[in-house]
């Protein structure tokens, strides 16, 4: 037998199908807020990244400069790899501007011994309006560290009669790679900070 709809019935539905809108509405913006939060806290810990990299990255280059001008007195070449050397200064100004590069503003910056360095950032944008209630001035905070590994070794070169007292050790870094040192080669033939040093996230 054929149902014939009344318009009773449809008065009926109506609410109904208000109330499933309305649900799917609500899930629309908690999804939204979801989103929106996410991609406020990834955009902190992108600018804590960059942020801990650049001051480490700072600090390796400082370490390899002072390689080079060492690079005839090898008794200091282990102090240099150890992060310890004559005339390093600060380098938590590129985990600023890293960050500021990133909208995101630096809480603390700490170096962590002699090659680590950890950094908290704090966005400068909040997460925006939702059905969230306070979502309109919260901001993401994140933490970063990052560390800087000697990527070479050496063995002093030994202490015989007669031999060259400018003799230099080889260096014998990662990947196999063995550097024969010519004090009197251009600087850019002499390992470069990325060939001395690696830097990387910690964990």
């Amino acid at each position: 037998m054929i149902r014939r709809f009344s318009s009773s019935d449809a008065g009926q539905a109506f609410p109904i199908y208000i109330t499933v809108v309305g649900g799917l509405l609500f899930l629309a913006f908690a999804y939204l807020a979801v989103g929106q939060a996410a991609a406020n806290r990834n955009g902190a810990q992108t600018a804590a990244d960059a942020a801990a990299l650049a001051a480490a990255q700072e600090r390796r280059d400082q370490l390899s400069g002072a390689w080079v001008e060492n690079i005839l007195d090898h008794e200091k070449w282990q102090d240099i790899f150890d992060g310890v050397a004559e005339g390093l200064t600060p380098t938590c100004w590129r985990a600023e501007q890293l960050a500021a590069g990133n909208d995101a503003t630096v809480l603390s910056c700490n170096a962590d011994g002699l090659l680590s360095y950890t950094v908290e950032v704090r966005t400068n944008k909040a997460v925006g309006h939702s059905i969230v209630p306070g979502t309109e001035t919260k901001k993401s905070r994140a933490t970063a560290t990052a560390v800087i590994e000697p990527r070479c070794g050496f063995e002093p070169p030994a202490a015989e009669e007669g031999a060259d007292a400018e003799e230099l050790p080889t260096l014998n870094c990662k990947g196999g790679i063995d550097w024969e040192l010519d004090p009197e080669a251009p600087a850019d033939l002499l390992p470069q900070p990325e060939d001395l040093f690696d830097v990387h996230l910690a964990g």
